[in-house]
This record gives C-alpha cells, structure tokens and sequence, in this order.
C-alpha cells in the first residue's frame, strides 16, 4: 500500500513538472560571444589629382587721364666744360657756388709753350711775307719768273695758317663762362694737371627753371605744348607750361618725356624734385 502511493506521488511529480516545462517552453541557449572585429587594414588614399591652371587674361590697366607725377627741377643752361689741351692748371678764379658773367674767365692754364710757338710761328710768317715781297719786286724787274713768286706766296700762307693754328691753341689757355650764371662743381684745382677732354666746371643758370617729367604714354592725345601744369615743390606751388614733348615714347617704360617751364621760380634750385599735377580737358 505504502508502494502504491510513492508511486504515485512520483507520477503526480512528473505529471506537474511537464507541465510546467510546456508552459515557461525551452530554456534559452547561451548566446556565442561575438568574434572580434578584425581591423580593415588601412590601404593609402590616392592624392588628389591636381585641376588644370586656366590662365585668365589679365584686365588691360589704363593710365588715369590725369594725376600726380614725380618731377624733376632742371636749370634751362647747364653744361660741362671741358679741357681742350693737355697741361698745368695755373689759377682756378671761381669758388663752388659763385656767380659768374657770359665770358668770364674761370679757370687758367700755364701756356708759356705755347705762348713761345706762337712767337716761333709769326716769325716764320714774318720771313715768308718779305721773301714773297721781294720776289714781287724782282719780277718786276725781271729777275724772278712767275713760278718763283707762286712759290714765295704759297710759303707765306703757310706759314700765316701756322700762326693761325697757334692762336687758336693759345685761347685753349683760357675756360670762360659760356652764360651767365653759377658754379655748380669744381672739379679740379691749382696745379693740378689734367687732360684733354677731362671735365673742370660744371655751370648753371637757375634764373630760368624747367621741370622734367615722364608721363604715361595715354596721355598724348591730350597733352599739348602750352598747357598749364602745377609744380608742387619746396612746400609751395609753382604755375609751369608745357614747352616741349618728346617725339619719341620710350619703348620699355611706355612712358612720354616732357618739360614745362616754371613761370616764377624763386625759392627753387636745380635738382629739387617735385610733383606735377596735370589738369586734363574735360
């Protein structure tokens, strides 16, 4: 009897625990863990491929019908005199900055040389003469023929052409002022040998002052001699003219050279630089 009833409780056990395992269904499984990533290796990136350079044509720049532009003062005479023969410089008379007269003597060479060749030649012009004058007499009287006294002239205008030449040497001894005007640079002293051809004196005239000025060369179709044209310079401005445009544009700068004459230049001196305005038609 005992066996029948642990039998039993054992069916009723197993009965139960059926039916609990078809109402909860299957016990879930353990899910795998997932594999690790393996890391995509890193292939290098292709560079970019340069764009082509479209080269733009640059815009056409026009110059301005009219502005400011550096100027330059200029003495209307200037000039550089030079040694025309070769010696000893006796007397420089001038000093940097003075006022000399058209003429004056500036500078003075030791000539006793030529002085002597001088002398020598006006002898030997002296001799030609009565020689030529002597065969004129003997002719007349019969005594000389043509051909000697075509001869004695020809020696005696030699001879006068000799002295001539010495003369002309001997005023070399002399540098004088070609105008009136100021001594810019000294370049040489007393005794001082020189050269022919070396530069001695440079001289001036700031009386008269001109401007120098490049323009663009655009402004040719209205640039005209006699326009008016400001000179701002030494803190003042300065009414010009033009008086004078060049023929010619120079071909690298495409710039245009012209000078105007500055009406009432005091308190300017050669070499100042301004700026020149211009006043275009409208």
């Amino acid at each position: 009897m005992k066996r029948l009833l642990v039998e039993a409780g054992v069916i009723a056990a197993c009965v139960v625990a059926l039916l609990v395992a078809c109402t909860e269904g299957p016990a879930p499984q353990p899910r795998a863990a997932p594999a690790p990533a393996v890391a995509a290796e890193s292939k290098p990136q292709a560079a970019p491929k340069p764009e082509p350079v479209v080269m733009k044509p640059e815009a056409k720049v026009e110059a301005a019908p009219g502005g400011e532009i550096a100027a330059l003062i200029l003495a209307s005479e200037e000039t550089v005199l030079s040694s025309q023969m070769a010696g000893r410089i006796r007397h420089v008379n001038v000093g940097l900055g003075d006022e000399v007269k058209s003429g004056a003597t500036l500078i003075e060479f030791d000539c006793g040389e030529q002085r002597a060749q001088l002398d020598a030649a006006d002898a030997d012009y002296r001799g030609a003469r009565e020689t030529h004058i002597a065969r004129l007499k003997l002719q007349a009287l019969g005594a000389a023929g043509e051909l000697e006294v075509t001869v004695a002239a020809a020696a005696a205008d030699k001879a006068r052409s000799q002295v001539t030449l010495r003369r002309s040497q001997l005023a070399y001894c002399h540098v004088a002022s070609p105008f009136r005007g100021r001594v810019a640079r000294l370049r040489v002293k007393s005794s001082e040998s020189v050269q022919s051809g070396q530069p001695l004196v440079d001289v001036v005239n700031p009386s008269v002052l001109k401007a120098q000025v490049f323009v663009p060369a655009a402004w040719i179709v209205w640039l005209r001699p006699g326009g008016v044209v400001t000179i701002n310079a030494n803190g003042q401005p300065y009414a010009a003219r033009i008086s004078k445009l060049n023929s010619r544009v120079d071909g690298v700068s495409q710039q245009l050279e012209l000078e105007a004459l500055i009406e009432n230049a005091e308190g300017l001196v050669p070499g100042m630089i301004g700026v020149a305005t211009f006043n275009p038609p409208k």
